[in-house]
């Protein structure tokens, strides 16, 4: 069994290959974490104890203003394992440092269901339960079972079970109440074996299965149909530096929503329950003029108007000044308000 190396402290570390946005920013100190027993240790080192301290996992939901000051701690913590083997289904607890997509196909080729609608989300499973992610229907608090996480100032380990999320949509008390105060090691979640209940009802997905030409489908195939519909719309990265979708889905008032449906007749809608409306903002975004956008390096997809690019070069603050013109802007043309889904980092 390979032991993993206790922390180092590297000071003036660059962050750009660590955010999906491609932005280069620098942090004070950095330090990669691979395992839980050793963050502890590290924690109770006086000078780490000193400097404030802020997580960074896969980078996918990050928005990085320039410098970070203090001590970046970087969650490489890895592994997969069974802890409870059921007949209908199966408990895993994953590393909160393991990419979230290759944990998805790891799900599939065991056959285990409930992920594969969350195919081809950036980031690591420790982010998983701060964002409530989610996707065609399905967020992490339908699998979740609970967390183990690290306090960042006593180096306490706690355990989290799901009420003590108070989750939300895209939202956790981790981004609330608890925000910055722990580093999550370790999610459990609870997976189905076959046969599997799909969600399917969601979106395009229906439309992706027909093109497949089959009578019955399995979790594979609804996972294939997320990948393509995934990568029809959003930018990889890897091309373009982007942090995925950029702003939250508003929810509003239900007499808001039909005023505003006499005046916009296309304009959608979902029901949250018999008060409240959700209405995309990428189309309040694109109704306003922002679609396709281009300013200099950097600007709004021109494919999905949620999506804020980074073309090269771009710095995290132009980006935010962006942000916050669409804001005002869907604001004065539509009377809502939108909220950033991404975290933003550094001064």
């Amino acid at each position: 069994m390979n032991v993993a190396l206790p922390p180092q402290i590297i000071p003036q570390q660059s962050l750009k290959a660590l955010n999906t946005f491609g932005l280069d920013a620098h942090c004070q100190a950095y330090a990669a974490i691979h395992d839980e027993a050793s963050l502890q240790a590290f924690l109770t080192q006086p000078e780490v104890q000193a400097l404030p301290k802020s997580v960074l996992g896969g980078g996918s939901n990050l928005l990085i203003l320039g410098q970070v000051e203090g001590l970046v701690l970087h969650n490489c913590i890895l592994g997969r394992r069974v802890v409870e083997d059921h007949p209908t289904e199966v408990v895993v607890a994953v590393g909160a440092g393991e990419p979230w997509h290759p944990f998805v196909l790891w799900t599939l080729e065991n056959d285990w269901g409930g992920l594969e609608n969350l195919s081809l989300i950036p980031g690591n499973v420790g982010a998983s339960p701060i964002q409530n992610i989610g996707a065609y229907g399905v967020e992490i608090k339908d699998v979740f079972v609970g967390l183990r996480a690290v306090h960042l100032q006593t180096g306490e380990v706690r355990l989290f079970e799901q009420a003590e999320c108070a989750f939300g949509y895209r939202d956790s008390i981790f981004k609330r109440a608890l925000r910055g105060e722990y580093i999550i090691t370790e999610v459990s979640f609870r997976l189905q074996k076959a046969p599997h209940q799909l969600q399917t009802g969601y979106g395009a997905i229906q439309d992706e299965l027909v093109k497949l030409g089959k009578s019955v489908f399995t979790i594979q195939d609804v996972s294939c149909a997320v990948i393509a519909i995934r990568q029809s719309k959003l930018p990889d990265p890897a091309q373009i530096g982007n942090a995925g979708s950029f702003f939250k889905n508003p929810e509003i008032p239900r007499t808001q929503f039909e005023a505003l449906k006499s005046v916009h007749p296309t304009l959608p809608g979902y029901v949250v329950d018999a008060e409240t409306m959700k209405v995309p903002a990428g189309w309040l975004i694109e109704q306003a003029g922002w679609k396709g956008k281009r300013i200099d390096n950097y600007g709004v997809h021109a494919q999905q108007a949620l999506v804020l690019v980074n073309y090269g070069g771009a710095i995290g603050r132009e980006i935010l000044a962006l942000s916050e013109a669409i804001m005002a802007d869907v604001l004065s043309k539509f009377g809502i308000s939108l909220e950033r889904e991404v975290n933003v980092l550094g001064a």
